[in-house]
């Protein structure tokens, strides 16, 4: 029998799954607006971290690259042969894996799975996300304790080509985002 909290968690609305403090809903509508790049640079400026710079205080393999602008948390672990190019940010207790590819204009936030053979590409992942292996995560976002199986894609262009809309779970007003790509 659940427990009284996981029962409870079974209930969630979508504003209370989505919501972070780090990264909260309307936030991330309004970065869906924007470009996750001009939110991804705004975010890492607050973490002090200036143009092109990196900030390394968890575990890097020296067999793994890492360019441009880096922040890497002191609880977070990035394996050999794994390729970070910024802007990134690799949350606490995260693990990149063994050859992950992440291209840029990444949030990564708490105790996520960037797995082996994994490609990410201008993405968020909300704390405990997980894309453990073979998968391709481009332009989406991973909600709170997402584990996508083996091999997953996450096509990112919109077979028309024109704006990706998304509603809002609370008010369900439609809200455009200025992208033509867009994943999960």
């Amino acid at each position: 029998m659940p427990s009284q909290k996981l029962a409870a968690d079974l209930f969630m609305e979508p504003q209370d799954l989505l919501h972070r403090d780090h990264l909260p809903l309307d936030d991330l509508l309004t970065m869906l607006g924007k470009n996750l790049s001009q939110w991804l640079d705004s975010f890492l400026t607050q973490w002090g971290l200036s143009e092109g710079e990196q900030r390394i205080l968890g575990t890097v393999s020296p067999l793994s690259i890492l360019k441009g602008r880096v922040f890497i948390d002191s609880s977070a672990h990035v394996e050999p042969t794994a390729y970070i190019e910024g802007p990134a940010y690799i949350g606490p207790g995260s693990e990149v894996r063994h050859g992950a590819y992440i291209r840029g204009n990444t949030y990564v936030g708490a105790h996520c799975v960037v797995g082996h053979a994994t490609e990410v590409k201008g993405s968020v992942f909300f704390d405990g996300a997980k894309a453990g292996h073979f998968a391709y995560v481009g332009d989406s976002i991973l909600g709170p304790e997402v584990n996508l199986g083996a091999g997953t894609k996450l096509a990112n262009l919109k077979l028309k080509r024109s704006e990706v809309f998304v509603t809002h779970p609370v008010s369900d007003e439609r809200i455009g985002t200025g992208l033509s790509k867009m994943g999960a």
